[in-house]
């Protein structure tokens, strides 16, 4: 396995690219899959988007592994423009259709719901018309033109893999000494 870090420039067409059940499939890239949405706030709604964080935050205090089935690296939750627009931005090991109707089904199973509530425009009936979610996510997103990566096309479980190796490893040294 080659492990220099790399990075890959993404075309502005997405015309070439195949079709999956809701548009391009977008390659994966040294960072893995992701993406980033970008929409409006309904207004007043940024503190209850920053509540939904820290409910977010609980439910994995409680559960570490609630998020598991979306196999993430990692997300980010930004509010700007004085709180009126917000960007979300998360890589992870599978591609945009997978991910999308896992994260459906996941915030149904759970009644997590979704921060996507507090969004202009936002389907009310996500929950039962996953199209609905993804054309609103399709519709907001904004495809990166490069990606990096230290560790690159390398999964979520393999790095919780090689970090377990690594303690097991520090322990048997520790225990030698």
């Amino acid at each position: 396995m080659d492990l220099k870090p790399r990075a890959a420039a993404l075309p502005k067409s997405t015309e070439h690219l195949e079709q999956g059940k809701y548009g391009p499939i977008f390659p994966k890239t040294p960072a893995c899959y992701g993406f980033t949405v970008v929409a409006t706030l309904k207004p007043g709604r940024a503190e209850a988007m920053r509540s939904y964080g820290a409910r977010l935050a609980s439910a994995l205090d409680a559960d570490p592994h609630v998020l598991a089935p979306l196999k993430l690296h990692y997300l980010r939750w930004v509010l700007f423009d004085g709180d009126t627009r917000f960007m979300y931005q998360g890589i992870f090991d599978t591609d945009f259709d997978k991910y999308t109707e896992d994260a459906v089904v996941l915030f149904r199973k759970t009644g997590i719901d979704t921060a996507f509530e507090n969004l202009e425009g936002f389907p009310v009936d996500w929950k039962t018309n996953t199209p609905a979610f993804v054309k609103f996510i399709r519709e907001h997103q904004c495809p990166s033109f490069l990606e990096y990566g230290e560790y690159p096309y390398v999964s979520s479980d393999e790095i919780k893999k090689a970090l377990k190796i690594k303690a097991a490893l520090a322990e048997i040294l520790e225990q030698m000494q």
